[in-house]
């Protein structure tokens, strides 16, 4: 469940609604590609746009398509009922475990963040993982909060921001955080770009992005890692660095990811909430260009 490639799919709607055909569709490519999990209703799955009956929706769709891949929900939400209830959501869903970022309008405290991941952890029946992304939620967590979320029930993965671009300072920044935290919990990569070298440093998972949308792609690096073949992983990953570059360029990965996902035929235009909107103009250009260049499967 918290190791390997985790993808997480794009949920693909419009302003009447998501499209349950194309949601179906990309989970069903994950499962073909044998992703080792897939994330459902993470950032890339536009969660915080969703009411919570399109949220049930999605998690249902999800683990009823994805035959037998473990399928991980997000649960995150502003209020602690909220939390609870969407938590209760997936777990009806049959969902194998939930995620779970510390969003917020006003800014949360440590010891407010504490307390929403130990009700919901206390709640629940299936293992959580922390969702560490300041990056959307604007809360940052320190070595120390880990340590403490890290002992509470459930928890069993902590999804951290990337690692430093160095490998030897990325195995010693894995290294620190293995010390402070249970040996069973597992350390999950995000950050596309930053996912060879987490792997390489000795993260076990990798929560990914374009694994949701390519996953084989995705699974090359993963497996290249798992083996112990960094060279291979490193490389794999560098040949992705004009894709990398355009997740910068445009303030992250979803918008170029959901254009991508239109280009490619895969979803309808638009697919994002309104007013999010996928990436368009010269860079939609430059995306369909590389999209032919990398190859991406």
């Amino acid at each position: 469940m918290f190791s390997g490639l985790s993808a997480f799919p794009l949920t693909p709607m419009n302003e009447s609604g998501i499209d349950e055909a194309a949601f179906v569709g990309l989970v069903e490519r994950l499962v073909d590609a044998s992703v080792d999990a897939i994330g459902a209703l993470g950032s890339t799955g536009s969660y915080a746009y969703l009411t919570r009956a399109e949220r049930a929706r999605v998690a249902q769709l999800a683990v009823e398509h994805a035959g037998n891949v473990p399928v991980m929900v997000g649960i995150g939400a502003l209020r602690m009922r909220d939390m609870l209830a969407l938590a209760e959501d997936a777990q009806n869903a049959g969902a194998s475990a939930v995620l779970l970022a510390p969003m917020s309008y006003q800014k949360l405290s440590t010891e407010e963040v504490f307390d929403l991941y130990e009700t919901v952890a206390r709640s629940l029946s299936v293992p959580l993982c922390v969702y560490d992304n300041p990056g959307t939620t604007h809360f940052e967590f320190s070595d120390d909060l880990y340590g403490r979320i890290a002992q509470l029930p459930n928890v069993r993965s902590i999804k951290i921001p990337g690692v430093p671009a160095a490998p030897e300072a990325a195995k010693a920044h894995v290294e620190h955080l293995r010390a402070l935290l249970p040996s069973y919990l597992t350390l999950g990569v995000s950050g596309d770009a930053f996912a060879a070298t987490g792997l390489n440093a000795g993260c076990e998972a990798w929560y990914s992005v374009i694994g949701g949308l390519f996953p084989k792609t995705a699974l090359a690096i993963t497996r290249a890692a798992q083996a112990g073949d960094a060279q291979e992983a490193t490389r794999l990953s560098e040949r992705l660095q004009p894709l990398w570059a355009l997740f910068g360029q445009h303030g992250g990965s979803l918008r170029v990811v959901a254009a991508a996902a239109e280009l490619q035929g895969l979803v309808e235009h638009p697919s994002l909430p309104l007013p999010l909107k996928a990436l368009d103009g010269a860079g939609r250009q430059r995306l369909a260009a590389l999209l032919d260049e990398l190859e991406l499967i």
